[in-house]
């Protein structure tokens, strides 16, 4: 009995198998680990984050990065808020920090606009203005933020798929539904950069 249970503690079994690590802040989350989920990804990325402003700043050449991952033929889609949104007007009188969230989504979209024509879709979302869900093939982050605070303050999960309908797929599905009610960035296009 005294062997089954030590095994229990090291080896996960459960649904908690899907959870490979856990941070306070998604500020605590090493660049590093972004940069090999990103690098290591072949089938899909998607950046479903209000602004995703921190990774243009946190991951050197990140455009040349996603342009290179989507001309291998990786799906490439990013998820942003609307900065003209009442929602974003309500989260940035929340955040009530000097960088506005408008003006990070504005970053964002503007580094977005080097990559039109490279197979990057990118589409508007209200739908997740309290969630952040980074996805890199079978591996995931996901961040829930915190009222009155910014996404680097808020906890995060990394999330490794081993199970159908795990976490993992709860929320592949969330983004997915997300993604079908997005409203594409260009105007006239279907969200493709």
């Amino acid at each position: 009995m005294l062997w089954p249970a030590a095994t229990k503690k090291l080896v996960k079994a459960g649904p908690d198998r899907e959870v490979a690590e856990v941070f306070p802040y998604r500020s605590a989350c090493p660049a590093s680990l972004w940069r090999s989920l990103i690098t290591k990804a072949e089938r899909e990325l998607t950046f479903a984050g209000y602004t995703n402003y921190f990774l243009w700043l946190e991951q050197a050449r990140f455009g040349t990065a996603l342009r290179r991952k989507a001309s291998a033929g990786c799906r490439v889609r990013f998820l942003v808020g609307d900065p003209d949104s009442d929602l974003t007007r309500a989260r940035e009188q929340e955040e009530d920090v000097a960088l506005a969230l408008s003006t990070r989504i504005r970053v964002t979209l503007a580094e977005l606009e080097k990559l039109r024509g490279h197979d990057v879709d990118a589409r508007f979302s209200t739908g997740h203005a309290y969630l952040s869900v980074f996805r890199f093939d079978d591996d995931m982050i996901v961040t829930p933020l915190l009222t009155h605070s910014v996404g680097h303050d808020a906890p995060t999960l990394h999330l490794r798929r081993h199970q159908d309908d795990g976490m993992f797929d709860r929320f592949a599905v969330h983004v997915e539904e997300l993604w079908t009610r997005g409203t594409p960035v260009w105007e006239g296009s279907d969200g493709q950069a």
